[in-house]
């Protein structure tokens, strides 16, 4: 069994997860466009590969997986799970599973306005929000509001105003920006995982987020509440999204409101593995043609993650 994982980075509890995962039968092998990539030298092959715009970029990614016989492949950042969605029938032609949601469902969580049309749509609490600064201020809205790109990860470029003068000079600074409500409540995440052949959800995990940094979570505690596992259920299912996905939840005054959906592993995603949640197992068995059974919230509560730093030093 080999899995490719692509765009490390500094993932590499993640790499490491796998590598656990196949043990002695099968390789991981790593990809990065940056040899100082920490994450690489977690696998046992690593590749440096050009950056995932480049002309050809595909055909690279094919012939690691026809040279090191990959059977599974992942990505670790947003943008490319558009890219490896789009190509999947020809990692299929090569006997690669693609692990991840479909073309559509990987565009539409990268744009958070049509994600909130969607939500909207389908009747999921959600917070408002605008491309259009003059209906924003015609709204209800009050201020503090959020100002982000309507395309975007990793929270690059989402800044907080707390008056019309900061929010306007924030909006008008790109042409594809949103503002969307201020949410005032316990931030949640939850990591899923949909089985890759039957498309139900067969693993939960949910955290309450203490403290977030650049975008990820630094500290969290685990609980549990069978009224968001449903939730989850219905909103997976009904959005149709396959493989590990990462959602935020804000839970106000007793209900819950849907944020953002990340269809790969959130950097949040260590706790849920070491809480004794190994979504690696999933994805491997999925790779095996194996239907994982369904197993929601085995997990204890009250255990709580906090990150701190580590380093690497090697010679490259």
């Amino acid at each position: 069994m080999n899995v490719l994982i692509l765009s490390c980075g500094t993932r590499n509890k993640i790499v490491q997860y796998f590598k656990k995962a196949v043990g002695n039968n099968g390789t991981v092998v790593a990809t990065d466009m940056q040899k100082t990539a920490p994450a690489l030298y977690e696998a046992d092959k690593q590749y440096i590969v050009p950056r995932m715009t480049a002309e050809g970029y595909i055909d690279i990614i094919l012939d690691i997986c026809k040279k090191e016989k990959i059977n599974g492949i992942l990505s670790l950042i947003d943008p490319e799970l558009s890219l490896l969605a789009k190509n999947k029938e020809e990692f299929n032609k090569s006997g690669v599973m693609v692990i991840g949601s479909s073309y559509e469902l990987c565009e539409l969580s990268l744009d958070k306005y049509a994600m909130y049309k969607w939500l909207l749509a389908h009747n999921y609490n959600c917070a408002k929000s605008f491309v259009n600064f003059e209906e924003f201020k015609q709204s209800d809205i009050g201020y503090p509001v959020f100002v982000k790109p309507v395309k975007g990860s990793a929270s690059i470029a989402i800044a907080k105003a707390n008056d019309e003068k900061t929010a306007r000079f924030l909006f008008e600074q790109d042409g594809n920006m949103l503002v969307q409500e201020f949410l005032k409540g316990q931030e949640i995440g939850v990591d899923v995982y949909i089985d890759m052949i039957s498309g139900e959800v067969v693993s939960i995990f949910a955290k309450k987020k203490i403290l977030m940094r650049a975008g990820e979570t630094d500290k969290a505690v685990s609980f549990k509440d069978e009224k968001l596992f449903s939730l989850i259920e219905k909103f997976v299912s009904e959005a149709g999204f396959r493989g590990q996905i990462d959602i935020d939840i804000f839970d106000i005054d007793g209900k819950y409101y849907i944020s953002e959906v990340n269809p790969r592993f959130g950097g949040g995603y260590p706790h849920a593995y070491e809480a004794g949640v190994n979504h690696m197992n999933l994805i491997l068995k999925n790779i095996e043609g194996r239907i994982n059974k369904k197993c929601i919230g085995n997990y204890d509560e009250g255990l709580y993650m906090m990150k701190y730093n580590e380093i690497m030093i090697r010679r490259l």
